[in-house]
C-alpha cells in the first residue's frame, strides 16, 4: 500500500459532501448456470475452517497468474460518479504478509504496497488466516488484476470484481454469516459488484462512503444487491432473486450476461492493445464520453458503464462476439435502449400507487388495486417485512400517497375512504379504526412530512363546485391549518406535496396550470394564480432540489419537467426539459441533485442543469421479454444505496433500477432536519 492509502485511515471523517437528495446477506440461492459447458475445470471444493477459496475466469477460460486482493469499502469519504479518486476514498487493503501472499511493489500504481495472492493454472486463488476484519464490520470484495486469461500473454486490463458482504470485526469471511468459503470471480461477478456498488464507486480502488449511520446501511445494503444479480458460488446471473432476498424478483438474467460478454471480449485478449480493449477502454470512459478518464481494466470499465448507462450502446454491444461466453444474451442486430439493470418484484392484484424508503433503506409500497388494498413493506433487497398480502392502510383502503416520518412510522393518504392513516414501523395501526379525518367531502390524494413531523394532506372535494383543501396535521392526526379554495393560491386538485428547506410546501395542482407555494404557518407564498409558465399543464408530482428550487412534471404528449426558483421564476425556457415520452407522472432528486422523472414508458434523467442525462425516451430496464419495465409510472424514489424504485401500476409491479443514483438521506423528511439541515446533505 502506498504512503497515501497508509495515511488515508488514520485521517478524521472529512465533512460530509454538501448534496441534496428529495424523494423520495448475500444470499446462496442456486441459480442456473448460464455457461455452454458443464462445471468449469479446477473448480477447488469448498475449504474449511477459516480458509477461503475461488476461481478466477476469463468467459470460460481460467486467468493464470492474476493478483487477488482483498479490500474493505472505506468509511471516511464518499465514492462515485464524479468524485475523483482520493485517500480520502480509497479502498482498504486486508491481506497481510504470509506464506502465500506478494507485495505489490508497483511504483505509483493503484495496488501499490498492497499484499495479493495469485492465481494457479487453473485459475483458483486461497486465502487463509492473514488477515482480519477491522472494527464496524466493513464491506468487502476482492478485486483482480492481471494475468493470462489463455491468450498466451499477461493481460494488465482484465480486471474482476466480487462483491462479499459484511467482514465481522475481528473474524474472517469463513466467520461471516453466512460463511463466504468459496467464490467464482468472472466477468458476471464483476458486473453484479459494479452496479451494486457503482454509487460508491469511484474506480476499482476507490470504493467508500461517509462514517454517518445512514451512509453505513447504505453501503451494507449495496453490498447485499449483488447477491440478487448473480449466484458468488457459480458465477451465473440469476433470473430470480435468491429465496434468502425473498425470492420474488425477476432479474435482468439476458442483460447481465450481455454486460459480462462485453467486458470478455477485453479480458479475452492479449491486453489494452488488443481486439476489444482498444474499444473498451477509450468508450467506458468516467464521464461516457471521449474527453473522459479511460479505465485501465474492465473493473473500472464496468462501473463507469453502470455510472453512464445511457451512452455507447452500440459501441458497446458491437463488441459481444458470434460465441460469447455467457448466454442467453440479448440478441439481434440493435443495441438495447441502455444497460440499466432493473429487478421487477411482482405479485398477485397489486397495483403501486406511490413508493417511499425509511432510514433502513425499507420500501414502502402503496397499493390501490384489486381487492385487498394495502401497504406493502420490503426490505432493501425486495423480501417481504410486512404480512402477505400487506399492512391494512389504516382505515379501509385506496392508497394513493405515502410518506415516512423520522420515527420510521408510514402515513398513507387514503383517497377513497377520506382518511389520513398511520402506521408504525412494524406495521401497527397508530391512526385509529376511522384514521385521521380530513373531511367528510374529500379525497386524500398528496402528502408529505415535514421537518416538524407534521403530515401535509392536499385533497379534493367529492361535491361539484366545492373547493380542493390543503390539511396540516399535527403528530397526532389532528388538522392544524386548512387552505382551500382554486381563489387561494390556485389550488385545484392537489396531487403531490414537497417540502423545502424553509419548511414551505409546493402543491402540484393536476387539474389546473399552477404550482401553489405555502409557508410553513400555511401563507399562501405565490398568489391568487399560483406559479405559472415553462409550458406547465396538469402539473402531477413535484420535488425540491438542494438549491430550493423545485421541479414539476408537466403535460402528456409532449410531456417536460418545469423548474421554478423559490420565487416562482421559470429555470427551465419557454417549454420545460422535454422527457421525450408521454405523461410524467412521479419525480424524484438524488444526492447530486440530478432529477428522475417517471413517464408512461421509460424513466428519464436530468442533471441539475437541465441535460437530458437518460436515451431519448428514457432508461427502459428491459426484462426478460425485452420491454420495458416501466408502464404507467406513479411513483419513484431513490434510496440510500443509489438504487431508483418505480411504481409501475400498468406492469403491477415495484422495479428496483441497481446503482443508478446517487445515494440519499431517507425518509424523505430527514433532509429537512439537523443533522444534515437545509440544504441537506448526501449521507
Amino acid at each position: 500500500m502506498s504512503l497515501g492509502r497508509n495515511q488515508s485511515i488514520l485521517l478524521s471523517a472529512p465533512a460530509l459532501f454538501i448534496l441534496f437528495c428529495t424523494l423520495g446477506l448475500a444470499g446462496c440461492g442456486l441459480g442456473t448456470a448460464n455457461f455452454p459447458e458443464s462445471s468449469p475445470v479446477g473448480t477447488p471444493a469448498a475449504a474449511p475452517g477459516g480458509v477461503t477459496q475461488g476461481i478466477l475466469h476469463g468467459g470460460q477460460q481460467p486467468i493464470v497468474g492474476s493478483h487477488v486482493f482483498l479490500f474493505a469499502a472505506n468509511t471516511t469519504g464518499n465514492g462515485g460518479s464524479g468524485i475523483a479518486a482520493s485517500p480520502l476514498n480509497a479502498s482498504i487493503s486486508l491481506l497481510k504478509a504470509a506464506s502465500n501472499t506478494t507485495l505489490d511493489t508497483t511504483v505509483g500504481g493503484p495496488t501499490s504496497g498492497d499484499y495479493y495472492v495469485t492465481t494457479d493454472p487453473s485459475g483458483a486463488f486461497t486465502i487463509t488466516g492473514d488477515y482480519t476484519c477491522p472494527a464496524n464490520s466493513p464491506q468487502v470484495y476482492l478485486y483482480a488484476v492481471g494475468g493470462n486469461p489463455g491468450a498466451g500473454v499477461a493481460n494488465s486490463a482484465a480486471g474482476s470484481l466480487a462483491a462479499l458482504g459484511t467482514c465481522p470485526y475481528g473474524g474472517t469471511l469463513a466467520t461471516a454469516t453466512p460463511a463466504v468459503t468459496y467464490i467464482y470471480m468472472n466477468e458476471v461477478s464483476t458486473v453484479a459488484a459494479a452496479y451494486s456498488l457503482a454509487p460508491f464507486a469511484s474506480d476499482a480502488t476507490h470504493i467508500s462512503s461517509s462514517g454517518s449511520a445512514l451512509a453505513v446501511i447504505g453501503i451494507t445494503n449495496a453490498f447485499k444487491n449483488a447477491a440478487n444479480l448473480e449466484n458468488l458460488a457459480t458465477g451465473a446471473a440469476l433470473t430470480t432473486t435468491p429465496a434468502l432476498n425473498g425470492g420474488n424478483g425477476a432479474v435482468p438474467q439476458t442483460m447481465i450476461d450481455t454486460l459480462a460478454n462485453i467486458l470478455a471480449a477485453c479480458v479475452n485478449s492479449t491486453g489494452p492493445s488488443g481486439v476489444g480493449c482498444s474499444t473498451l477502454l477509450p468508450t467506458a470512459t468516467s464521464d461516457g464520453t471521449p474527453s473522459g478518464v479511460q479505465p485501465t481494466d474492465t473493473a473500472t470499465a464496468a462501473i463507469n458503464i453502470a455510472h453512464h448507462p445511457g451512452v455507447n450502446q452500440t459501441a458497446l454491444y458491437d463488441l459481444q462476439l458470434p460465441a460469447s461466453p455467457f448466454q442467453p444474451s440479448v440478441s439481434g442486430t440493435s443495441p438495447p435502449n441502455d444497460f440499466t439493470l432493473a429487478i421487477s418484484f411482482t405479485w398477485t392484484s397489486i397495483g403501486p400507487a406511490a413508493v417511499a424508503v425509511d432510514g433502513s433503506g425499507n420500501v414502502w409500497v402503496a397499493n390501490n388495486v384489486g381487492s385487498t388494498q394495502t401497504v406493502m413493506k420490503l426490505s432493501s433487497v425486495g423480501a417481504f417485512l410486512s404480512t402477505a398480502p400487506g399492512y391494512s392502510a389504516g382505515s379501509k383502503g385506496s392508497p394513493t400517497a405515502i410518506a415516512i416520518d423520522e420515527s420510521g412510522n408510514a402515513w398513507i393518504a387514503n383517497s377513497n375512504y377520506q382518511n389520513i392513516g398511520e402506521l408504525s414501523s412494524s406495521g401497527n395501526i397508530l391512526s385509529g379504526t376511522g384514521g385521521y379525518s380530513v373531511g367528510a367531502s374529500y379525497y386524500p390524494y398528496a402528502l408529505a412530512i415535514d421537518s416538524l413531523g407534521r403530515a401535509w394532506e392536499g385533497s379534493i372535494s367529492t361535491s361539484a363546485g366545492e373547493p380542493s383543501n390543503v390539511d396540516v396535521l399535527s403528530t397526532t392526526g389532528a388538522i392544524l391549518f386548512t387552505t382551500g379554495s382554486s381563489s387561494v393560491g390556485a389550488l385545484e386538485y392537489p396531487q403531490s406535496i414537497a417540502i423545502d428547506g424553509a419548511g414551505s410546501a409546493w402543491v402540484a395542482n393536476a387539474n389546473g396550470s399552477a404550482v401553489t407555494k405555502l409557508s410553513s404557518t400555511d401563507t399562501v407564498l405565490s398568489g391568487t394564480t399560483g406559479f405559472t409558465g415553462g409550458g406547465l399543464t396538469n402539473p402531477k408530482a413535484i420535488a425540491i432540489d438542494h438549491t430550493g428550487n423545485a421541479w414539476v412534471t408537466s403535460g402528456y404528449n409532449p410531456s417536460s419537467v418545469v423548474e421554478f426558483s423559490p420565487s416562482g421564476a421559470v429555470l427551465s425556457g419557454a417549454s420545460g426539459y422535454l422527457t421525450g415520452s408521454y405523461a410524467s407522472s412521479a419525480i424524484a432528486i438524488d444526492g447530486s441533485s440530478n432529477v428522475w422523472a417517471g413517464t408512461s414508458f421509460g424513466i428519464v434523467e436530468f442533471s441539475n442543469g437541465g441535460t437530458r442525462l437518460s436515451p431519448a425516451g428514457g432508461f427502459y430496464g428491459i426484462n426478460q421479454s425485452g420491454y420495458s419495465s416501466f408502464d404507467s409510472v406513479l411513483g419513484i424514489a431513490v434510496d440510500g444505496s443509489g438504487d431508483v424504485w418505480v411504481a409501475s401500476q400498468l406492469n403491477s409491479s415495484l422495479v428496483e433500477i441497481v446503482g443508478a443514483a446517487t445515494p440519499v438521506v431517507t425518509p424523505l423528511c430527514a433532509n429537512l432536519v439537523a443533522p444534515y439541515l437545509a440544504p441537506a446533505s448526501r449521507p
